[in-house]
């Protein structure tokens, strides 16, 4: 990866967790405290969108609603971050216990170039059957990711077709209405995130 676009995704990426925690909006909504990043006092909105969905359906926010989503943003070619943390979130739901079923974990594909819906879903199955995947034209995920936070650019490799993509990597966490809840920030581990998690479905019962 290159380390300058790397450093404006990663800046870009604190810019907009650091204006979202200086605003409106405090680190413990309802009382609960999490040690795996930041939840929003005032749950952001998100406009209304559609992605093309894994399962072969179109993925939009009507999708999000119902149940608490976590959201990564990455892309199926990436050698290192991706595979990692999808590991580790693959970790995460197999400790959730009695709550996995309020909870979901999403892929967004950033390289649509490359990554169809048909390849997502195989992806993602390889880590967790559960999970879920879609992608969309540039233009929609770039409106998405100004909505939720997310920044990427894509890097020139040797051949048009050896480009790679820097990402953020902080995860969007998605409540049952279909706004923005909070980030979930690395190093991330399980059993923290796991427990967190618990905590954030309990207190919203």
């Amino acid at each position: 990866m290159s380390n300058g676009v790397l450093k404006w995704a990663v800046a870009g990426a604190l810019a907009v967790l650091l204006g979202i925690a200086a605003g409106m909006f405090s680190l413990r909504p309802q009382g609960v405290a999490i040690s795996s990043g930041t939840l929003l006092k005032t749950p952001r909105p998100i406009d209304d969108f559609a992605l093309g969905g894994a399962r072969g359906t179109p993925f939009t926010k009507a999708d999000l609603a119902g149940h608490w989503t976590v959201v990564f943003a990455g892309f199926t070619f990436c050698p290192d971050v991706c595979p990692t943390t999808l590991t580790e979130l693959k970790a995460v739901n197999a400790r959730l216990g009695e709550v996995a079923g309020e909870v979901r974990f999403l892929f967004l594909s950033v390289d649509p170039e490359r990554d169809t819906p048909e390849k997502i879903a195989k992806y993602v199955a390889f880590f967790d059957p559960t999970f879920d995947g879609a992608t969309g034209d540039p233009a929609t995920l770039e409106k998405l990711g100004a909505n939720l936070g997310f920044v990427y650019a894509k890097v020139p490799g040797a051949t048009p077709e050896s480009y790679t993509i820097d990402h953020s990597t902080a995860l969007i966490l998605i409540d049952p209405q279909a706004r923005i809840a909070g980030y979930l920030t690395p190093p991330f581990k399980p059993e923290t995130m796991a427990a967190d998690l618990k905590a954030i479905v309990a207190a919203a019962h």
